[in-house]
């Protein structure tokens, strides 16, 4: 099932695009639930997408990072969404009380960063997105692990076809 896109960032507007392009896929793919694990280091760009997604979604308000909350709640598009960055997490018990894995939310986005802290707890991905440094930009990696992460993954490739410019097949 492993499909992948490789993309090449050259600065925040590519960023914020394939945030846009993503939001866009999302909503042509239109999984039930989602979970995209953000991999990658410090000042990677992991929050500035998760931004330009929900914004893509139609989300207006402020999205601060959740290195100190932990979690951040959005209802958008008709999507419950959890962003959540377990940096900061002293052990992978702590993800149980995160509220990232509710089987009873029909409609879930849940976007973690720094995925690997929260061990065998972290909810499984249905796609992985890893940036990199790369210049003065960065390089995306995405990597669909189930049928969802590739509805999703096949629907932003589209895109490249047609009117995203950061996503070029």
């Amino acid at each position: 099932m492993a499909e992948s896109l490789r993309l090449d960032l050259p600065g925040p507007a590519a960023t914020r695009a394939l945030g846009a392009g993503l939001a866009a896929a999302l909503k042509k793919a239109a999984p039930c639930k989602l979970v995209v694990h953000l991999e990658g280091g410090l000042g990677a760009g992991k929050t500035a997408l998760v931004r330009a997604w929900l914004h893509g979604l139609g989300y207006t308000g402020r999205v601060p990072s959740p290195t100190y909350t932990l979690v951040e709640p959005y209802q958008v598009a008709g999507w419950e969404v959890r962003h959540a960055d377990l940096y900061r997490l002293s052990g992978p018990a702590e993800v149980d009380d995160l509220g990232l894995d509710d089987p009873s939310d029909p409609s879930m986005l849940c976007l973690v960063e720094w995925p690997g802290r929260g061990g065998p707890r972290t909810p499984s991905a249905d796609l992985v997105i890893e940036l990199a440094l790369s210049g003065e930009g960065r390089v995306a990696r995405l990597q669909a692990l189930t049928s969802a992460g590739s509805g999703v993954l096949g629907a932003l490739a589209s895109q490249g076809r047609t009117e995203n410019p950061a996503v070029s097949p």
